[in-house]
């Protein structure tokens, strides 16, 4: 039943697609080449929580029992830091609770924001018993000031429970639970007139809070409205008359300045209203789950979009999705949209149906606007118990937000998405385009661009570790850099970084709209900072790729290399791109994998090396673009046959340093076996000296009787051996005997 009912409201979406399946980035780089660096402090882990103060200069980073102010410049300088650790008495009652000791019941750092006076607000979890305080930076030193208080519905109790919150003129908006066990939760305003949500599962059901926008609806509004909360998370299903529990994505909204009801819902909010968000993704039965969003805005409130990072329930595929949403399409779903109804059946569960009777006035969940005023009702605890009650009962609605064009900008198989920023670039011509930043579970970032309905993965930069996933990104426009935290380490990146295009083709075919090919200073630099009177100079093709205005490229001179017959020959070279195939030339003619050439990812093997081995081998990289193929010249390389010592290399000056370490190990390695073949020989020689191979004529060894013929000995010497002096004369006698006898 569950299976159909989703194929039923989703299928339609699923037959329309059109997203790009199994996108790969173009280039896959280190935080390093990408000009990056990294932070960690021994001991420290959970860098999960991060608050850009560029009035300062600053980066505040929260972890594990510990808060660093980090230069915003470079990470690794590390200006301040202050502990906030619980106690051990703390950490014993958070045990004998059921947690763990060692994980569960420390200080997680969970709420940094900024104060209107300059001082920030922190929360953490305190072991299970959430707190917040007050902090300021001062003279290079951050200082807690020990005020704190009661942290309960503004922090998470659970330090791996995910959260909202947001701070706007200095009044706290937060989404947690409310109680130890996590089983109420709530959205709540923290302020002298605190407002929440009710406990009622067709309110929140089992949530899963994901992320938490301001939007200034006020500013420029011809109707008079009030600024908007917008809340994003999953939750059980609660319209689903299914088996098993089908969990789906949610976007929530309330007015700023809600002061609750007069009678009904009294301070609880009036305006809670809530939506289906899709995200339809191609062969998937189930809907997607939102994991973060972002707040991108190029103008006003009402330009904004809302781009957010989708996966499977319990990894029930293997792909993960954007999807972006306009700000006007969520105001029209909730302001002129139909509600869905609980109606009581047989079965004794209850069906969600669409409402079709009449709204009661004002509409339930609208803030109050200039319409309203006019009939008399100035703020929320006006408004009749009729339009209370409907929406107490009733904050769902029944119409789905869709993303803007009914698609996803990216569906990707691989590693699953976890976080997303987008930044605005500026390209050549003057164009803006929306540049999202995509961490992974694998700890990597991808940084794409949608052009004209064509989204393309311009590179993928291993941030940390791949068992280490990206738990927070944050940018900053003014320093040009995006930060990321795991758990182990915070990262610092440019959003640009041209230097790794190393020529024209390569800045061009990387479509990246921070980036352009100088033709006179030739190298890739960044549009920002080309002059305004010589664009003419400066290339990039962002829509088509275009690098026909590239200037050809001169074979690069062949690198001389000596073989013998019978040698295997490894020659280096490495594609320009993930998108560009290798193309092995041998005498200007192309070279096919055979028994006697492999074609490598990093180069080509030659086996059983021959006289007709020789010749000049060049690899180029060739990538397509619009149908257009382009040819990078990597590197030659002039085979010889040799007459010297084999292996032996001439102008080993002008080799590659791999080929060199792999020519000295061979060196070392045919050391080591003459030095063991000497030592087995002197061995064998010295054990035959001594007499310890008893196969062996004992004439060989000296000290020993020899069993020589009975006709060797004389008779005499047999009769005496009775007596030791008779022995010792035989003996000598004996050996003598031997003695000749071996030298006969």
């Amino acid at each position: 039943m569950i299976l159909l009912l989703v194929l039923c409201l989703w299928g339609p979406s699923l037959l329309t697609a059109r997203a790009v399946m199994d996108s790969t980035a173009r280039k896959t780089v280190t935080l390093s080449s990408n000009e990056g660096h990294l932070f960690r402090e021994e001991g420290v882990w959970n860098y999960s929580s991060i608050l850009l103060r560029e009035d300062l200069g600053l980066l505040i980073l929260g972890a594990r029992e510990v808060i660093f102010a980090l230069d915003l410049a470079n990470i690794t300088d590390k200006r301040a830091m202050v502990k906030w650790q619980v106690t051990r008495d703390m950490q014993v009652k958070c045990s004998y609770k059921g947690k763990n000791l060692e994980t569960e019941c420390q200080n997680y750092i969970r709420i940094l924001h900024k104060m209107s006076d300059g001082r920030m607000y922190v929360c953490g979890t305190n072991a299970f018993n959430p707190a917040c305080d007050y902090m300021s930076y001062k003279d290079g030193k951050l200082t807690l000031e020990n005020k704190q208080e009661d942290g309960k519905g503004k922090c998470p109790f659970d330090p791996f429970q995910r959260y909202a919150s947001e701070l706007v003129g200095d009044v706290l908006f937060s989404a947690t639970s409310i109680n130890f066990l996590g089983s109420e939760p709530v959205l709540m305003r923290s302020s002298t007139e605190s407002i929440r949500t009710d406990f009622k599962s067709s309110w929140l059901n089992e949530p899963n809070f994901i992320g938490m926008e301001h939007i200034a609806e006020r500013e420029q509004s011809p109707e008079g409205d009030d600024d908007k909360m917008y809340l994003f998370f999953s939750e059980t299903a609660v319209e689903y008359d299914s088996y098993s529990k089908l969990e789906v994505s949610r976007v929530a909204r309330v007015c700023e300045n809600d002061m609750g009801g007069q009678r009904t819902l009294q301070r609880k909010w009036t305006s809670f209203v809530k939506a289906r968000l899709d995200c339809p993704v191609p062969d998937s039965s189930l809907p997607f789950l939102i994991q973060d969003v972002f707040r991108f805005c190029p103008g006003k409130w009402d330009t904004c979009v809302f781009y957010a990072v989708f996966t499977p329930p319990s990894r029930t595929s293997p792909y993960s999705a954007v999807c972006a949403y306009s700000i006007e399409d969520i105001r029209l779903v909730f302001s002129e949209g139909k509600f869905k109804t609980p109606v009581p059946v047989e079965t004794s569960f209850v069906k969600w149906v669409m409402y079709s009777g009449d709204l009661p006035f004002p509409r339930p969940g609208a803030c109050i606007n200039n319409d309203a005023r006019q009939k008399g009702y100035s703020q929320s605890m006006d408004l009749p118990d009729k339009t209370l009650q409907f929406i107490k009962d009733r904050p769902l609605m029944d119409q789905a937000v869709q993303p803007i064009s009914d698609l996803p900008l990216l569906v990707r198989k691989g590693a699953a998405f976890t976080r997303i920023v987008v930044a605005s670039a500026t390209a050549l011509d003057g164009s803006s385009h929306s540049v999202m930043f995509i961490g992974t579970e694998k700890g990597s970032v991808l940084k794409a661009v949608n052009y004209d309905g064509e989204t393309v993965i311009i590179e993928e930069v291993q941030l940390f570790n791949l068992s280490e996933p990206v738990k927070i990104l944050r940018l900053s426009n003014s320093t040009g850099q995006l930060y990321a935290g795991s758990e182990v380490a915070a990262a610092q990146m440019p959003l640009s970084s041209c230097g790794h295009y190393k020529s024209c083709l390569d800045c061009v075919l990387a479509r990246n709209p921070y980036c352009g090919w100088d033709l006179t200073a030739e190298y890739c630099t960044a549009v920002s900072s080309t002059r305004p009177d010589t664009p003419s100079d400066v290339v990039q093709s962002l829509r088509e790729g275009n690098a026909s205005r590239c200037p050809s490229i001169k074979n690069s001179t062949a690198l001389n290399m000596t073989f013998h017959p019978g040698n295997t020959i490894k020659l280096l070279c490495q594609p320009g791109s993930n998108f560009a195939q290798v193309q092995w030339l041998k005498d200007q003619q192309p070279l096919v994998s055979s028994e006697d050439f492999q074609i490598k990812s990093d180069g080509l093997l030659i086996l059983n090396a021959s006289a007709e081995t020789s010749g000049l081998y060049s690899c180029s990289s060739v990538e397509s673009s619009k149908s257009q193929q382009y040819v990078i010249h990597n590197v030659a390389y002039e085979l010889r046959l040799g007459s010297g010592r084999a292996g032996q290399w001439e102008d080993t000056s002008r080799l590659l340093p791999q080929v060199q370490k792999n020519q000295h190990i061979v060196v070392a390695l045919q050391t080591v076996v003459v030095l063991l073949s000497l030592t087995l020989v002197a061995l064998v020689l010295w054990n035959v000296y001594k007499g310890h191979f008893s196969f062996l004529p004992r004439c060989f060894s000296r000290g020993q009787e020899a069993e020589v013929g009975q006709d060797s000995v004389p008779l005499e010497a047999s009769a005496d051996k009775a007596s030791g002096e008779g022995r010792n004369s035989n003996n000598n006698h004996n050996r003598r005997a031997e003695e000749k006898d071996c030298v006969t």
